[in-house]
């Protein structure tokens, strides 16, 4: 009786699952959900003369003890200052930190005066309060530091990409928010969206910027440059790539060595996260190739055990939507990663889901025909997390069958949490849109590749 209810129950999930060559292919139905911009007069600026807006942080320094505060003031330079405190305890003594100020033309458009100050030599694990503006239009926010970086830190991070501000959009920023476990963001690329609009109209700048405010204004988001943020338009005479990104959006790329804000790493409690850029030259003895070469050796494993990679345009994907785009960036790369035992690649790009399997292709050699990827217990596993809801839609058209390497993917909008533990473990989800936080439609204990390097299950509780 017991083996034929384990068949009959084996076989309805088959059924349901849609298992072939590769993983699971989901059969879930998406909801009706509108890829088309919210109205820009829905994302208005603060009431006030001068109100500072599009307020956003990031980390400021290598280990956490930094945080750089961004805004825009639309009128005038001034006030440059964000006033910060401790949130508990007896030291309600306020300090200071002075902003640097840039300003961009942009075709017909003319920027307000961009923000960028970082605050410097806090504590660790605690909550702030800061200020901006003066008088009558002073708003107030909060962050929490990091715990000190050492190898048992617990920590949690969502995970998104190819967001824009659309309907959907909006689904997945709330969806993220209303689970309270996320700390910092790691956002893998494609902001605002502004290039799909006549003359990249960077007004949608603005209001992407007023948009996510309710978030990366309290925690940080660690952002990565996706092809969106190029605007690059030598035909209306913008000829500087990614003009807007780098004026709006700073981050510590010098505290790692780095002679570019579009490629850097940062520690984080557990975690070492190194972010790349599919957009900037890679290939031999470019100074992102040479910089990634030396940063890797630099990565102690006994003090953050967890090595991520975020970069943008996928290496794996089995979706006929940006199908093998970043094969040149794998090709280049790829042995570092299983040399180096890099235990996930967040990318975005393909706006679908897909998880793979621990896999690599380093032995790769079109004069041999080996060019199919195999189970290597010392490679990453690859999440493409482009499923943020931007006004391009979603990219439904998968490959058939699905190749061996990809163990889940769907075609819905969502976001991924990633739960550290510990050195060993962690608990990675990705929650769609349509269900509740609680519910994760994929999920998996993740094993440490330089602490624990075995093959994980599809889901279950840690050993």
């Amino acid at each position: 009786m017991a083996a034929m209810w384990f068949i009959t129950t084996l076989s309805l999930l088959l059924l349901s699952a849609g298992v072939c060559n590769g993983g699971v292919t989901s059969k879930y139905v998406r909801l009706s959900e509108r890829s088309v911009d919210i109205p820009v007069g829905y994302f208005s600026p603060p009431p006030g003369f001068n109100a500072p807006e599009q307020v956003h942080i990031t980390q400021g320094d290598h280990v956490g003890r930094s945080v750089i505060v961004s805004w825009v003031t639309p009128l005038e330079r001034h006030p440059n200052v964000v006033t910060y405190w401790e949130a508990e305890g007896n030291h309600k003594h306020k300090h200071a930190a002075h902003a640097i100020i840039t300003d961009y033309r942009y075709f017909n458009y003319t920027s307000g005066y961009i923000h960028h100050a970082t605050i410097k030599r806090l504590k660790y694990d605690t909550k702030y309060f800061y200020e901006l503006g003066e008088h009558n239009v002073t708003r107030r926010f909060s962050f929490t530091t990091p715990p000190k970086v050492g190898p048992d830190v617990p920590y949690t991070f969502g995970v998104m990409g190819d967001l824009g501000q659309t309907y959907a959009s909006f689904s997945t920023l709330e969806h993220y928010m209303s689970n309270p476990k996320g700390q910092a963001v790691l956002f893998v690329g494609d902001l605002s969206y502004a290039d799909d609009h006549p003359y990249h109209d960077n007004v949608k700048w603005d209001t992407w910027g007023r948009f996510v405010e309710k978030s990366v204004a309290y925690q940080p988001w660690i952002w990565c440059a996706g092809n969106h943020e190029l605007d690059f338009a030598p035909e209306i005479d913008e000829n500087i790539p990614f003009k807007p990104y780098l004026h709006r959006y700073h981050v510590p790329y010098r505290a790692s060595q780095s002679t570019s804000p579009l490629w850097y790493s940062i520690k984080r409690a557990s975690a070492y996260i190194i972010v790349l850029s599919s957009y900037s030259a890679y290939g031999k003895y470019t100074p992102q190739y040479n910089w990634l070469q030396n940063e890797f050796p630099k990565v102690d494993r006994t003090e953050t055990p967890w090595l991520i990679v975020l970069l943008h345009s996928p290496w794996y994907n089995s979706n006929n939507y940006h199908y093998m785009e970043g094969e040149s960036m794998r090709v280049m790369f790829e042995p570092w990663f299983v040399q180096n035992k890099v235990d996930i690649v967040f990318a975005g790009h393909v706006h679908a889901y897909e998880r793979s399997e621990r896999i690599s292709n380093v032995q790769y050699n079109i004069t041999d025909g080996l060019s199919a990827p195999v189970k290597d217990p010392s490679a990453p596993i690859y999440i493409t997390i482009g499923d943020g809801g931007n006004i391009e839609g979603i990219a439904d058209l998968f490959t058939e069958p699905q190749p061996s390497y990809s163990a889940y993917r769907e075609a819905s909008f969502g976001h991924s949490i990633f739960e550290i533990k510990n050195r060993s473990h962690a608990y990675y989800t990705w929650h769609r849109n349509h269900e509740n936080e609680a519910i994760a439609a994929d999920s998996l204990w993740l094993y440490n590749r330089y602490w624990y390097p075995y093959e994980e299950r599809i889901s279950g509780t840690m050993d």
